[in-house]
Protein backbone atom coordinates (compact mmCIF):
# COMPACT_ATOMS: atom_id res chain seq x y z
CA UNK A 1 0.00 0.00 0.00
CA UNK A 2 1.73 3.44 -0.91
CA UNK A 3 1.08 6.12 1.69
CA UNK A 4 0.92 9.52 -0.19
CA UNK A 5 1.31 13.17 1.34
CA UNK A 6 2.21 15.42 -1.12
CA UNK A 7 0.55 16.04 -4.58
CA UNK A 8 3.06 14.44 -6.68
CA UNK A 9 3.30 11.21 -4.97
CA UNK A 10 -0.67 11.29 -5.21
CA UNK A 11 -0.85 11.93 -8.89
CA UNK A 12 2.71 9.42 -9.61
CA UNK A 13 0.42 6.64 -7.83
CA UNK A 14 -2.92 7.36 -9.46
CA UNK A 15 -4.18 6.58 -12.84
CA UNK A 16 -6.61 4.63 -14.63
CA UNK A 17 -10.17 3.51 -13.08
CA UNK A 18 -10.09 4.16 -9.21
CA UNK A 19 -12.41 3.93 -6.41
CA UNK A 20 -12.28 6.30 -3.59
CA UNK A 21 -13.61 6.46 0.00
CA UNK A 22 -12.88 9.69 1.80
CA UNK A 23 -12.60 9.79 5.27
CA UNK A 24 -11.76 11.41 8.47
CA UNK A 25 -10.04 8.69 10.14
CA UNK A 26 -10.78 6.72 13.29
CA UNK A 27 -11.89 4.11 11.12
CA UNK A 28 -14.28 0.98 11.89
CA UNK A 29 -16.15 -1.73 10.28
CA UNK A 30 -18.45 0.68 8.23
CA UNK A 31 -15.35 2.31 6.41
CA UNK A 32 -13.84 -0.69 5.92
CA UNK A 33 -17.29 -1.94 3.97
CA UNK A 34 -16.91 1.02 1.29
CA UNK A 35 -12.60 -0.18 0.53
CA UNK A 36 -14.49 -3.98 0.06
CA UNK A 37 -17.26 -2.09 -2.36
CA UNK A 38 -14.60 -0.02 -4.21
CA UNK A 39 -12.35 -3.50 -4.45
CA UNK A 40 -15.37 -5.62 -5.63
CA UNK A 41 -15.30 -2.89 -8.24
CA UNK A 42 -12.17 -3.70 -9.88
CA UNK A 43 -9.09 -0.74 -10.30
CA UNK A 44 -7.32 0.41 -8.15
CA UNK A 45 -8.71 1.67 -4.35
CA UNK A 46 -7.40 5.39 -2.85
CA UNK A 47 -8.61 6.48 0.67
CA UNK A 48 -7.91 9.71 2.07
CA UNK A 49 -7.67 10.79 5.51
CA UNK A 50 -7.87 14.10 6.72
CA UNK A 51 -10.34 15.59 10.07
CA UNK A 52 -11.40 18.59 7.99
CA UNK A 53 -11.92 21.69 10.08
CA UNK A 54 -14.05 23.47 7.67
CA UNK A 55 -16.90 21.21 8.48
CA UNK A 56 -16.98 21.53 12.61
CA UNK A 57 -18.70 24.67 13.72
CA UNK A 58 -17.17 27.01 16.66
CA UNK A 59 -18.52 25.14 19.38
CA UNK A 60 -18.40 21.64 17.91
CA UNK A 61 -15.44 18.72 18.63
CA UNK A 62 -12.30 19.13 15.76
CA UNK A 63 -9.90 19.28 18.67
CA UNK A 64 -11.47 16.34 20.18
CA UNK A 65 -12.34 14.22 17.21
CA UNK A 66 -10.31 10.83 17.11
CA UNK A 67 -6.68 10.59 15.22
CA UNK A 68 -5.78 6.91 14.88
CA UNK A 69 -3.49 7.54 11.98
CA UNK A 70 -1.12 4.48 12.53
CA UNK A 71 -4.06 1.79 13.19
CA UNK A 72 -6.00 3.50 10.12
CA UNK A 73 -3.17 2.45 7.60
CA UNK A 74 -3.09 -1.02 9.23
CA UNK A 75 -7.53 -1.93 8.96
CA UNK A 76 -6.46 -0.12 5.26
CA UNK A 77 -3.49 -2.11 4.38
CA UNK A 78 -5.00 -5.79 5.48
CA UNK A 79 -8.22 -4.43 3.61
CA UNK A 80 -6.29 -4.19 0.59
CA UNK A 81 -6.29 -0.53 0.11
CA UNK A 82 -3.88 0.29 -2.78
CA UNK A 83 -3.48 4.04 -1.84
CA UNK A 84 -3.82 6.28 1.33
CA UNK A 85 -3.76 10.01 0.67
CA UNK A 86 -3.11 11.91 3.77
CA UNK A 87 -3.05 15.87 3.05
CA UNK A 88 -2.15 18.27 5.98
CA UNK A 89 -4.74 21.58 6.51
CA UNK A 90 -2.20 23.85 3.84
CA UNK A 91 -2.76 21.76 1.38
CA UNK A 92 -6.20 21.43 1.67
CA UNK A 93 -6.27 25.20 2.06
CA UNK A 94 -3.52 27.41 0.97
CA UNK A 95 -3.38 30.61 2.77
CA UNK A 96 -4.47 31.94 -0.56
CA UNK A 97 -7.42 29.95 -1.45
CA UNK A 98 -10.44 31.99 -2.44
CA UNK A 99 -13.41 29.43 -2.87
CA UNK A 100 -15.65 28.01 -1.05
CA UNK A 101 -18.83 25.92 -2.83
CA UNK A 102 -22.45 27.43 -1.11
CA UNK A 103 -25.54 25.15 -1.13
CA UNK A 104 -29.21 25.38 -1.10
CA UNK A 105 -31.72 22.11 -2.06
CA UNK A 106 -31.03 18.71 0.45
CA UNK A 107 -28.43 21.00 2.16
CA UNK A 108 -30.39 23.53 3.61
CA UNK A 109 -32.52 21.42 6.16
CA UNK A 110 -32.28 19.19 9.60
CA UNK A 111 -28.09 19.09 9.89
CA UNK A 112 -27.54 22.54 7.45
CA UNK A 113 -30.26 24.06 10.05
CA UNK A 114 -28.53 22.54 13.08
CA UNK A 115 -24.85 23.27 11.80
CA UNK A 116 -24.56 26.09 10.50
CA UNK A 117 -21.80 25.79 7.36
CA UNK A 118 -21.60 22.19 7.93
CA UNK A 119 -22.36 21.11 4.21
CA UNK A 120 -20.35 23.71 2.79
CA UNK A 121 -17.41 22.11 4.30
CA UNK A 122 -18.21 19.08 3.48
CA UNK A 123 -18.66 19.88 -0.17
CA UNK A 124 -15.68 22.10 -0.63
CA UNK A 125 -13.47 19.20 0.86
CA UNK A 126 -15.15 16.82 -1.24
CA UNK A 127 -14.65 18.54 -4.28
CA UNK A 128 -11.24 19.30 -3.25
CA UNK A 129 -10.33 15.95 -2.72
CA UNK A 130 -12.25 14.67 -6.17
CA UNK A 131 -10.13 17.47 -8.43
CA UNK A 132 -6.67 15.66 -6.30
CA UNK A 133 -7.47 11.88 -6.82
CA UNK A 134 -9.67 12.13 -9.86
CA UNK A 135 -11.47 8.99 -8.71
CA UNK A 136 -14.22 6.99 -11.30
CA UNK A 137 -16.21 6.14 -8.74
CA UNK A 138 -16.47 7.65 -5.16
CA UNK A 139 -17.73 4.97 -1.95
CA UNK A 140 -20.38 6.97 0.63
CA UNK A 141 -22.05 5.45 3.64
CA UNK A 142 -25.89 6.07 3.88
CA UNK A 143 -25.51 6.48 8.07
CA UNK A 144 -25.08 10.38 6.40
CA UNK A 145 -27.09 9.68 4.28
CA UNK A 146 -28.10 13.87 3.67
CA UNK A 147 -24.43 14.37 3.08
CA UNK A 148 -24.64 11.73 0.45
CA UNK A 149 -27.61 13.71 -0.90
CA UNK A 150 -25.62 17.06 -0.59
CA UNK A 151 -22.65 15.26 -2.65
CA UNK A 152 -24.69 13.43 -4.90
CA UNK A 153 -26.63 16.82 -6.18
CA UNK A 154 -23.09 19.11 -6.14
CA UNK A 155 -21.80 16.62 -8.56
CA UNK A 156 -24.53 16.92 -10.30
CA UNK A 157 -24.78 20.29 -10.76
CA UNK A 158 -21.07 20.91 -11.13
CA UNK A 159 -20.84 17.93 -13.88
CA UNK A 160 -18.35 16.35 -11.64
CA UNK A 161 -17.08 13.03 -13.80
CA UNK A 162 -17.15 10.58 -11.01
CA UNK A 163 -20.13 7.95 -10.06
CA UNK A 164 -21.21 8.50 -5.91
CA UNK A 165 -22.37 5.41 -4.47
CA UNK A 166 -24.00 4.72 -1.18
CA UNK A 167 -23.34 1.70 0.90
CA UNK A 168 -25.88 0.72 3.81
CA UNK A 169 -25.19 1.35 7.21
CA UNK A 170 -23.15 -1.00 9.28
CA UNK A 171 -24.55 -1.70 12.87
CA UNK A 172 -23.53 -3.09 15.93
CA UNK A 173 -25.65 -6.07 16.44
CA UNK A 174 -28.02 -4.36 18.61
CA UNK A 175 -28.61 -1.84 15.80
CA UNK A 176 -26.34 1.01 16.68
CA UNK A 177 -25.12 2.79 13.92
CA UNK A 178 -21.06 2.54 13.58
CA UNK A 179 -19.78 5.94 14.44
CA UNK A 180 -16.16 7.54 15.08
CA UNK A 181 -17.89 9.20 17.30
CA UNK A 182 -19.31 6.25 19.43
CA UNK A 183 -16.01 6.01 21.48
CA UNK A 184 -16.78 8.76 23.16
CA UNK A 185 -20.15 7.02 24.86
CA UNK A 186 -20.17 6.27 28.04
CA UNK A 187 -21.06 2.56 29.38
CA UNK A 188 -24.27 3.88 30.58
CA UNK A 189 -25.25 5.75 27.44
CA UNK A 190 -24.01 2.90 25.04
CA UNK A 191 -26.83 0.73 26.58
CA UNK A 192 -29.24 3.49 25.77
CA UNK A 193 -28.08 4.46 21.99
CA UNK A 194 -30.20 1.60 20.27
CA UNK A 195 -33.22 2.94 20.94
CA UNK A 196 -32.92 5.33 18.07
CA UNK A 197 -32.99 2.87 15.69
CA UNK A 198 -35.66 1.14 17.43
CA UNK A 199 -37.58 4.28 17.62
CA UNK A 200 -36.47 4.67 13.61
CA UNK A 201 -37.78 0.82 12.81
CA UNK A 202 -40.77 0.70 14.73
CA UNK A 203 -42.23 4.49 12.65
CA UNK A 204 -41.38 2.94 9.64
CA UNK A 205 -43.44 -0.25 9.91
CA UNK A 206 -46.04 2.09 11.14
CA UNK A 207 -45.90 4.18 8.01
CA UNK A 208 -46.01 1.94 5.85
CA UNK A 209 -48.66 0.07 7.56
CA UNK A 210 -50.77 3.57 7.13
CA UNK A 211 -50.46 4.75 10.49
CA UNK A 212 -50.86 8.89 11.28
CA UNK A 213 -47.57 10.36 9.66
CA UNK A 214 -47.34 13.53 12.78
CA UNK A 215 -49.15 10.82 15.67
CA UNK A 216 -45.46 8.24 14.46
CA UNK A 217 -43.34 10.99 14.71
CA UNK A 218 -44.50 12.37 18.21
CA UNK A 219 -44.69 9.00 19.00
CA UNK A 220 -41.14 8.23 18.38
CA UNK A 221 -39.88 11.38 19.80
CA UNK A 222 -41.58 10.32 22.80
CA UNK A 223 -39.97 6.96 23.19
CA UNK A 224 -36.42 8.86 22.67
CA UNK A 225 -36.71 11.44 25.25
CA UNK A 226 -38.07 8.63 27.71
CA UNK A 227 -34.58 6.48 26.65
CA UNK A 228 -32.78 9.18 27.70
CA UNK A 229 -31.94 10.73 24.43
CA UNK A 230 -33.09 14.15 23.61
CA UNK A 231 -33.83 14.22 19.97
CA UNK A 232 -32.51 17.34 17.39
CA UNK A 233 -35.38 16.03 14.57
CA UNK A 234 -36.97 13.04 13.96
CA UNK A 235 -38.58 13.30 10.43
CA UNK A 236 -39.97 11.66 6.96
CA UNK A 237 -38.90 13.17 3.98
CA UNK A 238 -38.59 12.73 0.29
CA UNK A 239 -35.62 10.17 -0.42
CA UNK A 240 -34.12 13.03 -2.91
CA UNK A 241 -35.10 16.41 -2.17
CA UNK A 242 -35.39 15.71 1.62
CA UNK A 243 -37.82 18.08 2.00
CA UNK A 244 -41.01 16.78 4.74
CA UNK A 245 -43.66 14.95 3.45
CA UNK A 246 -47.03 15.32 5.00
CA UNK A 247 -47.88 11.67 3.22
CA UNK A 248 -46.41 9.13 2.36
CA UNK A 249 -44.85 8.51 -0.72
CA UNK A 250 -42.52 6.26 -2.45
CA UNK A 251 -39.27 6.98 -2.26
CA UNK A 252 -39.30 7.98 1.46
CA UNK A 253 -36.88 8.29 4.46
CA UNK A 254 -36.83 9.27 8.21
CA UNK A 255 -33.93 11.19 9.21
CA UNK A 256 -33.51 11.57 12.59
CA UNK A 257 -30.83 13.02 15.05
CA UNK A 258 -30.38 12.67 18.68
CA UNK A 259 -28.20 13.90 21.66
CA UNK A 260 -26.77 11.26 23.85
CA UNK A 261 -24.61 12.88 26.49
CA UNK A 262 -21.99 14.47 24.75
CA UNK A 263 -22.68 12.40 21.49
CA UNK A 264 -25.09 13.25 18.66
CA UNK A 265 -26.73 10.45 17.05
CA UNK A 266 -27.24 10.78 13.28
CA UNK A 267 -29.21 7.71 11.92
CA UNK A 268 -32.26 7.10 9.20
CA UNK A 269 -34.14 4.25 7.50
CA UNK A 270 -35.98 3.91 3.66
CA UNK A 271 -39.49 3.58 4.44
Amino acid sequence: MLIARTLPDLRAALTGDIGFVPTMGALHEGHLALIAAAKRAGGKVAASIFVNPKQFGPNEDFSRYPRTEASDLEKLAAAGCHVVWLPDVATMYPDDAATMITLEGPALRWEGAVRPGHFAGVATVVAKLFGQVRPTRAYFGEKDFQQVQVIRRMVADLLLPVEVIAIPTVRETDGLALSSRNRFLSAEDRAKAPALFAALQAAATSIRGGADITETLAKACHYLMNSGLVPDYFSLVDAGSLEPLQAFTHPARILAAAKLGPVRLLDNIAV
